[in-house]
């Protein structure tokens, strides 16, 4: 029987990746193609969904380019939770004060709308259950109504259709308007089986987008992998490269895919703490620009300042929680472009690792071995120099955007050594962040036993390591390095029908490839550690309120 193979979509924050992906989850090929980001003023961040249709058209034929169109069953897409604005005529509408209409989406790290997510959390709806009883401004709900109060002319009164990036993208292949269960329950407080609560838009003053059935916003939803509309439309098809008529399945958030690709492989045989146990004792890790802590639950569990719990928006029948920290591989970049010593370290690196393209943190993790002492961890390197490392604020579990950075250990040096312990410590608080949501998930009925991680920072051993050593829990990378593209690959191949349920291609399409166990001896060092940095959470905390007081 010859090979067949689905196609997976994923729109990151800067690029636009496709992967052509057998029966079996083996990726045979990838490409990928970069995205604009605009910034127009502080806290806006733009996209433009003529540009990221462009790219995906772009890599799928680059994926596709060898193999018989025949052979191609299904295609998959998933997207960060951007928000996509078009008019009655799908085109794109402007979503800042420059009028360029192309620059039509609202990024998911656009905090806009602090203020309006503020006052969205202030009525105590009881869609905010669901949030972690905070709403997030990277959630859609305060985004839609930023839009509203500051470009009602320019924008709000033109649009007729608002998306999320993942939808737009199953629409422009598909032509269906049906959205995914995924993004509508995770970012938009949408709740199976009742659907939209009127009420919710009413208090917070978007009563128009409840005109003709929520049009505007979704009337249809379906959960992730189902089958849209007849496939591939003519006119997708012509753009993509392949077949009019194969399977478009159902969207997903970036992460979600990514949580897909990891959390279903069978780990027979390699001594986890999670073999024989249910799914639910595993949580998926997508790591990159930020990060995102996938767990899944037999029945809903309310965790305070974690998103969810959500029917299906991941796997169906199962409920989600999800949580999160705003700024991952993009704190770490921050910290160490900004460094004094960091243009001496892009030439060290370029000299001592060509092989690894000049890699600065391959550079960074082989430079902390050598400072540490013989034969003891390199972890212990941080003992004296501690981040908090909320720059973008606080996704969970304390939901604050307002929430800063903090550096506590600095001195007047500015060597390349001194850069490699802030890094490291930077890796060591975004650990630690993790162990965070890992204890509020625990209080609230989570019982978490093994890590699943994917994503960029994936790729980096030593922000691995740490992971383990902080959370003490061991961590299991996926066999194929581009877990997102799995995931979203496993939406066309469940759309395709040849498989029956998401459940059953998880099984069969991710793998595991290796496993990251603890060092015990650090246990005592990390629980020290992880006090220090709840409390510059609590000093940050008192400093604002000496700061606030008259």
């Amino acid at each position: 029987m010859a090979d067949v193979y689905y196609v997976g979509v994923d729109v990151g924050t800067a690029s636009v990746r496709a992967a052509l992906v057998t029966r079996t989850g083996q990726l045979k090929i990838t490409a990928e193609e970069p995205i604009s980001i605009w910034e127009p003023q502080s806290d806006h961040y733009v996209q433009s969904s003529t540009e990221i249709w462009e790219k995906c058209c772009t890599v799928v034929q680059r994926v596709t380019h060898d193999v018989e169109r025949s052979r191609v069953r299904g295609i998959g897409f998933d997207a960060t939770c951007s928000l996509v604005v078009l008019d009655e005529n799908f085109q794109p509408v402007a979503v800042n004060q420059d009028g360029d209409t192309q620059r039509n989406i609202v990024m998911w790290m656009d905090h806009r709308a602090e203020e309006q997510a503020g006052r969205i959390t202030k009525t105590g709806h009881r869609v905010l259950n669901r949030v972690g009883g905070v709403m997030s401004p990277e959630m859609q709900p305060p985004k839609l109504l930023w839009l509203k109060e500051n470009l009602r002319e320019s924008c709000w009164n033109k649009a007729a259709h608002f998306f999320d990036l993942p939808d737009f993208l199953s629409w422009k292949a598909s032509g269906s308007l049906n959205r995914s269960l995924c993004t509508l329950v995770c970012k938009w407080t949408y709740c199976p089986p009742e659907g939209w609560d009127p009420s919710f838009w009413t208090n917070i003053g978007l009563e128009d987008l409840l005109e003709n059935n929520c049009s505007k916003i979704g009337s249809v939803t379906c959960p992730p992998g189902t089958p849209l509309g007849g496939g591939l439309t003519q006119e997708a098809a012509i753009d993509l490269g392949l077949e009019p008529g194969i399977a478009v399945g159902a969207s997903l958030i970036d992460a979600h895919a990514g949580g897909l690709g990891v959390i279903g492989a069978d780990v027979k045989g390699f001594q986890l703490p999670c073999e024989d146990q249910p799914i639910t004792s595993r949580m998926a890790m997508i790591c990159g620009t930020s990060t995102c802590h996938m767990a899944i639950s037999a029945k809903p569990l309310f965790v305070p300042g974690v998103w969810g719990p959500c029917l299906s928006a991941m796997v169906p029948d199962m409920w989600l929680n999800e949580g999160g920290q705003s700024a991952t591989g993009r704190l770490i970049e921050h910290m160490v472009k900004g460094h004094a010593a960091y243009t001496q370290i892009q030439e060290q690196a370029q000299q001592r690792v060509p092989f690894a393209g000049g890699n600065i943190y391959s550079y960074l993790n082989s430079h902390l071995s050598s400072m540490s002492n013989s034969g003891s961890a390199v972890d212990l390197l941080g003992s004296s120099l501690h981040v908090w490392p909320d720059f973008h604020g606080n996704r969970s579990p304390l939901a604050d955007p307002t929430l800063k950075g903090m550096v506590i250990g600095l001195s007047l040096s500015q060597t390349l050594d001194d850069l490699a312990l802030l890094y490291l410590a930077t890796l060591q608080a975004l650990a630690l962040g993790t162990l965070h949501i890992l204890e509020a998930m625990k209080e609230a009925g989570h019982d978490i036993r093994t890590l699943f991680l994917c994503g960029g920072l994936s790729k980096n051993a030593l922000f691995v390591q740490i992971h383990a050593n902080a959370t003490g829990l061991p961590v299991v990378l996926p066999d194929q390095t581009e877990a997102v593209l799995i995931g979203a690959a496993i939406l066309g191949a469940c759309a395709s029908q040849e498989y029956s349920s998401i459940q059953e291609a998880m099984e069969k399409m991710a793998k595991v490839g290796k496993v990251v166990q603890p060092d015990c001896d650090l246990q005592s060092f990390y629980k020290r550690k992880y006090k220090v940095f709840l409390q510059l959470f609590a000093h940050q905390r008192e400093y604002q309120t000496l700061m606030n007081q008259r």
